[in-house]
């Protein structure tokens, strides 16, 4: 099985797989239901169901409706139909375990665009009101529960009966491969990448989306909308802008280069992404905050450093990659480290691990301004209620987990090599710190 092998124990993968089944299908209901219907106020909404027990998280839980599977339908195909049509430049992603070389078309950033102006345009000339959205989001949220769900199952079957590239295959535990999933490249036909449609053009399309929702909500409730929601929607507009810019490098990322396609990442990013990292503009819709120009340019203007210094944290080490080491790394040649490893195939190949620059500062630290922007596009929301911030405190979990896996590959993998990287650059994320 490879990478999951290592990176999880059964035990662990046992009570993350039965919490994300069990909790985080009704987390997702009762965060919009709180956001929306409960003032932001996890206390009422706490009392409702005290009150009246099961009965009234029955009452909660929306059927999801013929219109809600409709909106999901068409945005899917749209984008699924923007993937496979516009065009790309050819990128190849990293060399897999199994030696192979995964080929992608980068047009995400034209998908995004296209998504943005033909969403705006249907609004604009009054073809569809983007508020429906907003008002059957309930349901749209209860459909993609059900639907990612079986998409899942999808995959699974997928990974046996016909799986796309060398890399997948079974750990011999049901519930470890449908949790983890069979294949870590699969695919439909030659050129349609499901975890690209997953991950980028569904998940992370949807949130652009569903900002840009939330502000028009907002503009059509009010007839203005306020600053505190202008900064929130700007900067998670910036960030996934600046996601698309960067799509390619994505593609070298943890998520697709090592996750399987399976139920902790696919579900995540289709029910997840939505619902959960859309959630602080979700709360500002019913509840503007008037900032006032100074605090709300001062929000503006620090959240977006954070993101231009996430997106210098990557651009950094790629340019490294792409150019061997032969780079200026802030005005200077960078220091680094010439690690061998041997494939699963027995090949020795060599990586070099830079340990200048931002990466000098700690393993991990594009995380840090990550986290910092996730404060930024919240913040605007003030601290009335604490469930806007759940997303940057589930952020910095996911973040830090994510920083431990990674460190346990890199030391399986590199071996002394890593270790010498480590005793260079002692701190995981939070230079000094941790």
């Amino acid at each position: 099985m490879g990478e999951s092998k290592i990176v999880h124990s059964a035990m662990v993968t046992y009570t993350s797989m039965i919490s994300l089944l069990t909790l985080c299908p009704p987390f997702v209901i009762l965060l919009w239901y709180t956001m929306v219907h409960a003032d932001g106020s996890v206390l009422q909404t706490y009392e409702y169901l005290r009150q009246h027990g099961l009965k009234g998280f029955k009452n909660i839980w929306p059927t999801p409706s013929a219109l809600a599977w409709k909106i999901i339908a068409c945005f899917g195909a749209f984008e699924a139909f923007l993937q496979l049509a516009l065009p790309g430049k050819r990128v190849e992603g990293p060399v897999s375990p199994s030696g192979h070389i995964p080929i992608y078309k980068a047009n995400g950033l034209q998908a995004y665009a296209v998504t943005l102006i033909t969403y705006l345009s249907l609004w604009w000339f009054g073809i569809f009101d983007p508020a429906i959205v907003y008002d059957h989001l309930g349901e749209i949220y209860a459909a993609l529960v059900v639907g990612s769900f079986v998409f899942c199952i999808f995959l699974y079957i997928k990974g046996h009966l016909a799986p796309s590239s060398s890399d997948s295959g079974s750990s011999g535990n049901v519930i470890i491969d449908f949790y983890w999933g069979m294949e870590l490249y699969p695919r439909i036909g030659k050129n349609f990448d499901i975890k690209v449609f997953t991950n980028c053009r569904f998940g992370m399309m949807s949130w652009a989306v569903l900002a840009v929702t939330y502000c028009i909500k907002q503009y059509e409730e009010n007839g203005r909308v306020a600053d505190s929601m202008l900064v929130n929607t700007v900067l998670m507009l910036v960030y996934i802008t600046k996601f698309f810019w960067w799509e390619a490098g994505y593609w070298s990322t943890m998520d697709i280069a090592h996750d399987r396609a399976g139920f902790y990442i696919c579900w995540g990013c289709l029910v997840w992404v939505p619902s959960v990292y859309t959630s602080p503009g979700m709360y500002l819709v019913n509840h503007p905050v008037n900032l006032g120009t100074q605090l709300a340019l001062f929000i503006l203007v620090a959240g977006l450093l954070c993101i231009y210094i996430n997106y210098d944290c990557d651009r950094q080490r790629q340019e490294f990659r792409r150019t061997n080491g032969r780079c200026l790394v802030w005005g200077k040649a960078p220091s680094k480290i010439v690690a061998s490893y041997r494939t699963t195939s027995g090949e020795t190949k060599t990586s070099l691990l830079l340990t200048s620059g931002w990466w000098g500062l700690s393993r991990h630290f594009h995380y840090v301004p990550e986290i910092l922007a996730a404060f930024c596009w919240t913040v605007p929301a003030l601290f009335n209620h604490f469930l806007p911030y759940f997303y940057v405190l589930f952020l910095t979990i996911l973040l830090f987990d994510r920083a431990k896996r990674d460190d346990d590959r890199c030391s399986s993998k590199y071996g002394k090599y890593w270790k010498m990287y480590c005793d260079k650059v002692p701190c995981r994320i939070i230079p000094g710190i941790y």
